[in-house]
């Protein structure tokens, strides 16, 4: 699990307090994920540039090679 140092203004401060209390949380990192679930839920999944998008694609259909020992092929021990 990640953590993360945040600063909050006095508002938002007070809208995960409310958000802790309203749901009965232990802290405010609970406030803060269903702040996110909740995000995630009315604007969906973050879309991927059109740029990535693309080079996936192209590394989709890139050569490769099958190798039975990646160390033995590559050199490494």
């Amino acid at each position: 699990m990640t953590q993360a140092l945040v600063q909050l203004t006095e508002n938002s401060n007070r809208v995960l307090n409310m958000v802790k209390a309203k749901y009965d949380l232990k802290d405010k990192s609970q406030a803060v994920e269903i702040i996110i679930t909740h995000f995630i839920e009315c604007q969906g999944e973050p879309d991927f540039k059109d740029e990535f998008i693309e080079r996936i694609e192209k590394a989709e259909r890139g050569k490769f090679v099958k190798v039975k020992d990646f160390g033995k092929h590559f050199g490494v021990e």
